[in-house]
């Protein structure tokens, strides 16, 4: 067994959520678990229907939960929870409306301003008195085009308010994957921003705007949202109604928010898959299942408490961000980062978090990495005493970002590495205060979630790498994917491997002290910094340049990260020079986004195939890190892979 790197001490423990809720479940189903994670674990999943009807009673969700808990299906995802309880996100969000901060802000030029509960209920109001004005109506969807600011949140609230479906990208994303995404659900209103700043450079988003209403005609309103701090840019010569967040908001009428109830399994938002295969996936989630799935994450897993800060750096285009303004729920408030995490400084986030005494403080494990490249010690120059939990995701964090935070950002702190996704809205591993944390692992699973890792076969491992599972049905599995007659796609991402049984598509271990280690992505998406992107999303973008005639893109595992690849094949008469480098670049950071822009590009004389033309992207990846390749046969062009082997340029 090994030596642990941090452990709760008893008398902080009794006060935490976790054991509350021990207590709780003792106290009301008669059981003995004590303060045993791995016996609470297996209650939850040997019992959904007390367990979740308890998340509900112990997490006080506003609503009611009706007489059925589980309408139970012999088909994986047409388990229903709650089917005929009724409540809305909003309101369980908005339960203070007092002068305490609801909402900080931050952007990397250090322009701050704070929103009360009571200025976000009344901004909210506004908005949804608007929107009802404008017709909107239970399940018409809202599409915001906007930075991680105030705004976004208040738009957001105000969207599930009305019963509306609401929907975001992140402005790095280009017009076309904008457009890639929100044609297929055919908003009504689109929110968009009128610039951002992103290390030092400010970048128009309004000069995209007149290509997007071009390409998506169900949109019929537009609200321009002005950044922070900023004068207000002149509106579009757009030829539909315009207005400015602003104006909106200016009214102060008094009433409360009339709630549109809603269905537990009523849709709240739209999220979207990597596009791999061409254009991204509408993951549609639910309700209730977001919301319990979220109070449960973060009050029992991450000890949330009313008056707490939660802080997680994501832009509103990430899962994340969801589960951060899922925080409100707890009474607590959340803190806004938007901009360059280093912006002229590395430690910008951790003044940040000092300043505003923030309890939980989420980032991704490449920020890690890298402020410990930077030899950064937070330690030295920020008072972290009010930081309980450190929590990072996005890709798995290595032994060294383990030992890292505990040596140079705080001794005394509740590491939680947590994985999940997109698909999910939330967590399948992550954090518990019940259990030591081991370097490396995370420490185990999610209350609810009936997790394992599968050998090719089928069966359960441990100590041994294999693929992600989910046995049993949760609340927040996607209720469907948009426009996917017969559940064609949802079936074919996640249930194609195993028989009744969630494929996650993560390589994953269980450790002998019950903790996981992922090891990232088992199919071919590309997963940077721990950001999921499509290969589709670069292929539609560089193969449209004269000089290219095909390529291709994998990930490449590269210092505790993954690096993007770009193979290409280019037409007669064209070279790979450092001209044509730069233009695809340029191209790929416009039309896809900053994330998508390769680490290295490389000239190849064929692409490899299957027989029937699909692009083999997994045996090259496999190729170039030296894994010995299967299925040969199933290649119309098997000598071709010989090109990916020793290339020296992968080597630096």
């Amino acid at each position: 067994m090994k030596t642990y790197l941090w452990k709760i001490n008893e008398k902080k423990l009794n006060k935490t959520n976790l054991a509350l809720y021990s207590s709780f479940i003792q106290r009301n189903y008669k059981i003995n678990l004590g303060y045993d994670f791995n016996k609470i674990w297996k209650w939850s999943v040997d019992n959904p229907k007390d367990f979740w009807k308890s998340i509900w009673e112990f997490t006080k969700v506003k609503g009611k939960p009706g007489n059925i808990i589980l309408k139970e299906s012999k088909t994986f995802f047409k388990n229903k929870f709650f089917p005929d309880a009724k409540l809305n996100y909003a309101e369980n969000l908005l339960k203070k409306n007092n002068e305490e901060a609801a909402i900080i802000f931050q952007s990397e030029n250090k322009y701050k301003t704070i929103l009360s509960w009571e200025k976000l209920n009344q901004n909210v109001f506004q908005i949804v008195h608007w929107m009802k004005f404008q017709g909107l109506k239970k399940g018409d969807r809202v599409a915001a085009y906007l930075p991680n600011i105030p705004e976004t949140v208040t738009a957001y609230i105000a969207t599930t308010a009305v019963g509306g479906i609401w929907s975001s990208c992140s402005p790095d994303f280009g017009t076309a994957g904008v457009i890639d995404r929100f044609s297929q659900i055919s908003p009504k209103i689109l929110f968009i921003g009128d610039k951002y700043f992103y290390n030092g450079k400010t970048i128009n988003i309004l000069e995209r705007l007149n290509d997007i209403i071009k390409k998506i005609p169900s949109i019929k309103k537009i609200v321009i949202v002005p950044y922070p701090g900023t004068e207000i840019r002149k509106k579009p010569n757009a030829k539909i109604d315009t207005y400015y967040f602003a104006d909106l908001i200016k009214l102060k009428n008094k009433n409360k928010i009339d709630f549109v109830i809603s269905n537990f399994n009523d849709p709240l938002a739209i999220l979207y898959s990597s596009g791999t295969t061409g254009k991204p996936k509408c993951i549609c989630h639910g309700t209730g299942g977001v919301l319990l799935q979220h109070n449960k994450e973060l009050q029992i897993h991450s000890d949330i408490k009313e008056g707490d800060k939660v802080f997680y750096f994501t832009t509103c285009g990430w899962m994340m961000w969801n589960w951060l303004v899922g925080a409100l729920s707890s009474g607590a408030t959340i803190l806004l980062f938007d901009g360059f995490p280093m912006y002229k400084k590395d430690d910008l986030l951790f003044e940040f978090a000092s300043k505003e005494k923030a309890t939980l403080f989420g980032i991704s494990a490449k920020y890690i990495d890298a402020i410990n490249n930077n030899k950064v010690v937070p330690k030295n120059d920020h008072d972290l005493s009010n930081l309980r939990t450190i929590c990072s995701t996005g890709s798995p964090l290595s032994k060294e970002g383990f030992d890292y935070i505990y040596k140079n950002i705080k001794r005394d702190v509740h590491l939680a590495s947590i994985s999940g996704g997109t698909d999910i809205v939330s967590c399948f591993v992550l954090g518990n205060l019940m259990q030591p944390v081991y370097s490396g692992e995370i420490q185990n699973k999610g209350l609810g979630m009936a997790v394992d890792v599968f050998n090719e076969k089928g069966l359960p491992v441990k100590n041994l790498k294999g693929e992600l599972v989910c046995k049993k049905p949760f609340p927040s599995m996607p209720l469907k994917f948009w426009n996917d007659k017969g559940d064609k796609k949802y079936r074919a991402a996640y249930f194609e491997k195993y028989k009744n049984i969630w494929h996650h598509g993560d390589f994953a271990k269980i450790t002998n002290n019950d903790g996981f280690i992922i090891f990232g992505r088992s199919d071919t998406t590309l997963n940077p910094g721990g950001v999921r992107l499509g290969t589709a999303e670069i292929y539609s973008v560089v193969e449209k340049l004269e000089e290219v005639q095909e390529s291709l893109v994998v990930g490449q595992s590269w210092n505790n990260d993954i690096r993007i690849i770009l193979f290409l094949v280019l037409n007669k008469n064209y070279k790979l020079t450092n001209e044509v480098k730069d233009k695809i670049k340029k191209v790929i950071r416009l039309d896809a986004s900053p994330r998508h822009v390769p680490a290295k590009i490389i000239s190849i004389a064929e692409i490899p195939k299957t027989k029937n033309g699909k692009l083999v992207e997994l045996a090259v990846k496999q190729s170039i890190e030296g894994v010995a390749i299967k299925n040969l046969e199933a290649l119309a062009n098997p000598d071709s892979l010989k090109q990916f082997t020793n290339i020296k340029e992968l080597n630096e």
